[in-house]
């Protein structure tokens, strides 16, 4: 099972991926995939409501709105999270944040690795996760590339746990592991907030 790393780990790993193994393709793939919203543009957050280990809410900035479930139970230092972006609900993505010791200096993909997920014992998934940061931003962004999100979304709200493994060539690999006790009302919560353009 899933071992539970500490936030020193966490920083260490990081600091381990600054290393000069950067995959052009992550400069490429980083195009296609939506900016994470905890930038240095600071949204304002608006409905939250509580789903035991998840909530939900709505950030919005100007006229630019996102709703996020997100589990923040597990970690201290770090949140995993499903994202949908009004007028575009139906392509969520998912989005895991760990808080570094201090902020970013520049906006960049930073590395393309392999990772896999795991709700319970179902199968593994096999992915990629892109990391990337964001100049004034005190924290790094795994941004997952999935073929069938909606599936992981169905598991994810009949499961109790997800593990998250990240390789780190010769090293061990980095495990996670979130809560998904109320998930499943944080999930369609957001959803339907989305596709109700934030109506209750």
């Amino acid at each position: 099972m899933a071992h539970i790393i500490t936030a020193t780990l966490a920083l260490r790993f990081y600091a381990s991926m600054l290393a000069p193994m950067f995959v052009t393709v992550a400069m490429v793939i980083s195009l296609m995939v939506a900016t994470p919203m905890a930038s240095a543009a600071t949204f304002n957050t608006d409905d939250v409501a509580t789903h035991e280990h998840w909530q939900s809410m709505t950030l919005s900035l100007g006229g630019e709105r996102h709703y996020r479930a997100i589990e923040t139970h597990s970690y201290s230092d770090a949140t995993l999270s499903l994202n949908a972006t009004a007028g575009v609900c139906d392509l969520p993505w998912l989005e895991m944040r760990v808080t570094l010791e201090q902020q970013q200096g520049e906006s960049r993909a930073v590395n393309l690795v392999p990772a896999r997920l795991r709700i319970d014992e179902q199968p593994v998934i096999d992915t990629m996760a892109e990391f990337i940061t964001e100049r004034g931003d005190d924290g790094f962004y795994a941004h997952f590339y999935l073929s069938d999100l909606a599936a992981l979304m169905a598991d994810m709200r009949q499961g109790e746990q997800l593990f998250l493994g990240f390789d780190q060539e010769e090293r061990e690999p980095w495990y996670m592991t979130f809560s998904l006790q109320g998930a499943d009302a944080a999930i369609n919560r957001m959803l339907t907030q989305c596709e109700g353009g934030g109506t209750h």
